[in-house]
């Protein structure tokens, strides 16, 4: 039987890349977005669509209702992907920007998955993927409100893993460094509703780096992957016998993660003080 799949924010960038790729391998994938008009898109281009919208527990409730009436009550795997980033000193950071990031990139992400995970229970098996970042396990400069949404997921991940061992619902971690996507422009609206940069103490450094990075891109980073990279890993962790609890995507996760393992905080932190 063709093997079902939910991934969500299929808008753009890597969930639009998963969508298609994974259908490409034989999945039956629901490509939910959050707006309504990228859900019609979606369809057109011959896929099931469902709309979710992580702020809202009523459309995660009859997303996920639409694709087990389609399925007859069961599926084999999530992809949690779609997430948005909020650029920003941590002192310029209104705690009400960092409610509104937790619900779209943590608290939707628990929600939909709690809500899947007793279907997966009940057929024994199931594949439960979460797309987080290097941002996860590194905390970059400008970042903390993307950051900290991260570390969390991937708390809550681990420790989900070791709840669920036995199951038969496998766990697994995506880790991307720099991918192809829209994150950045996405990022705009939020920066500039909740930022007073204008009037910040760090305000030249503002305008010496994040503005410009944030507003005129230099094209690709060095190290930047296509999103495909991401859908390669997805792929592994929903197909393989035994997935990885982990999977690194591009070259600078792969560093970030061994200079983890052997320098100290304060080392690191020198690396990461030249980013700002």
């Amino acid at each position: 039987m063709q093997k079902s799949l939910l991934i969500t924010g299929c808008s753009s960038g890597i969930g639009l890349d998963a969508a298609h790729g994974m259908r490409d391998r034989g999945w039956r994938v629901f490509a939910s977005c959050r707006n309504q008009v990228d859900c019609d898109r979606m369809r057109t281009e011959g896929f099931e669509s469902p709309c979710i919208d992580y702020t809202d527990t009523k459309s995660i409730e009859n997303g996920l209702k639409e694709v087990l009436n389609a399925t007859n009550g069961t599926l084999d795997a999530l992809f949690n992907n779609g997430a948005y980033g909020l650029p920003g000193a941590v002192e310029d950071l209104p705690t009400e920007g960092l409610r509104e990031i937790f619900e779209a990139n943590f608290f939707g992400w628990h929600d939909l998955t709690r809500q899947v995970i007793p279907v997966m229970r009940a057929q024994g098996h199931g594949r439960i993927v979460q797309n987080s970042s290097i941002l996860g396990f590194v905390a970059f400069p400008w970042r903390g409100a993307y950051v900290s949404t991260k570390f969390a997921l991937e708390g809550l991940t681990d420790t989900l893993r070791l709840e669920l061992a036995g199951t038969g619902i496998h766990v697994a971690l995506i880790e991307p460094g720099p991918v192809t996507s829209k994150i950045r422009e996405n990022s705009i609206p939020h920066f500039e509703r909740h930022i007073d940069w204008k009037n910040s103490a760090l305000r030249d450094r503002y305008e010496k780096s994040l503005l410009k990075r944030l507003y005129h891109s230099s094209g690709p980073d060095t190290f930047e992957r296509p999103a495909r990279a991401v859908t390669d890993r997805l792929a592994h962790a929903c197909e393989a016998k035994r997935p990885r609890a982990r999977y690194y995507v591009t070259t600078p996760t792969h560093i970030a993660g061994r200079l983890k393992r052997v320098l100290s905080t304060r080392a690191i932190d020198r690396i990461l003080m030249r980013l700002r």
